[in-house]
């Protein structure tokens, strides 16, 4: 009866949590963001997650020590993804109770080759779980087959696989999930920080908003959702759009500087609004704009997303018009709270979305002091 008890909690917790996501699997397929998360909303899901946390925790009886967790990272020296595996660790040993030496996180150095060779490796060392942020997402149907022969459920993070392989967990009964951010929804925000601009990022009054994309990795569904969906925010509230140039960055901030230099210097004055797909790739954006002696929201804006500190600062300070949260605390609790789940034997969706939050100069103080 203790444990029905314990189990229910569980679940009633666990419901808290997953209510505020707005994006989750059955949305997947659609087009329009929800309404910006306030801070004030992010405190309330913080204590909704410590809750969950405890719950679990509590019915899991401490049983989770001396299971083993075996993690991956595409690369270390991804800046958001270092703050997300920072709290991840965190949650897993302080909050959820598994022994230090029992959650073993590796660099996957960029090199999917490499990061196979440590999946193999904590498969033949008979991990209890996996969580993994691939190097490619698109890799995601052979590293599920290899986990699924081994008996060993996998939750996959940050990087989406495609929504067939996704499908195919659900319809084959794999232990398998996806834990991250519906990417349309950062699109879609950093094009509405554009729009609620006093002249709607048309600097120059030309009816035209024209503008430079400095994307991710094209082959990567963030990047193409949060080029995509970026514009048609704009698109979708009336404005014209003009494509001056779209340009890989590969997450990169010196890639990303190159790019804004380059273009800066070939169309000038024509560049009214430079989106990035990510903060660092903003930030050496910025580096660009300013040496060409430019000024953010005064005559050319610029977007990002994460919300890496520095680019909320940027917004505090005015040489960032915006960026997006992307919320690693929820995504590495929901992460954690799935990995457990695996281990109790239980049913886990096959994708659990967290929401991302608008950053303006609104609210940027407060997810400031939310990162610090």
């Amino acid at each position: 009866m203790r444990l029905l008890k314990k189990a229910l909690a569980v679940g009633l917790a666990s419901a808290m949590v997953f209510s505020m996501a707005g994006c989750g699997a059955g949305s997947k397929g659609t087009t329009a963001a929800p309404e910006a998360t306030t801070a004030a909303e992010t405190k309330k899901e913080d204590t909704s997650a410590e809750t969950t946390a405890e719950a679990v925790k509590d019915a899991v009886g401490g049983d989770v020590a001396d299971k083993k967790v075996g993690i991956s990272i595409y690369k270390f020296d991804d800046n958001f993804m270092t703050l997300y595996r920072t709290e991840l660790q965190r949650y897993l040993t302080e909050d959820l109770g598994f022994k230090k030496e029992n959650v073993v996180i590796q660099d996957g150095k960029g090199d999917q080759a490499e990061q196979t060779n440590q999946i193999q490796n904590f498969i033949t060392q008979k991990y209890d779980v996996l969580i993994l942020n691939l190097v490619q997402a698109s890799s995601a149907p052979e590293i599920t087959d290899m986990c699924k022969a081994a008996g060993i459920p996998v939750v996959f993070i940050n990087r989406e696989p495609d929504t067939q392989e996704e499908q195919r967990w659900k319809d084959d009964k794999i232990n398998a999930t996806y834990v991250g951010c519906d990417a349309r929804q950062s699109g879609t925000y950093q094009g509405e920080e554009i729009f609620e601009t006093s002249n709607k990022g048309d600097i120059n009054g030309d009816g035209v908003v024209s503008y430079i994309m400095i994307q991710g990795d094209p082959e990567n569904v963030d990047a193409q959702y949060r080029t995509e969906f970026s514009v048609k925010a704009l698109t979708d509230s009336g404005m014209q759009v003009k494509e001056l140039l779209k340009q890989r960055g590969d997450w990169d901030q010196a890639k990303a500087q190159q790019i804004a230099q380059d273009a800066l210097t070939q169309y000038g004055d024509q560049i009214e609004v430079i989106f990035c797909n990510n903060d660092a790739m903003a930030l050496g954006a910025l580096q660009a704009i300013e040496a060409a002696g430019r000024t953010v929201n005064k005559d050319i804006y610029l977007v990002g997303v994460d919300a890496l500190t520095e680019a909320v600062q940027n917004v505090i300070d005015g040489k960032q018009t915006g960026t997006v949260f992307n919320d690693h605390f929820s995504q590495a609790r929901t992460a954690g709270d799935m990995a457990v789940k695996f281990i109790k034997g239980e049913s886990v969706d096959n994708v659990n979305m967290v929401d991302y939050i608008k950053v303006t100069k609104d609210n940027a103080q407060e997810i400031l002091d939310k990162l610090k």
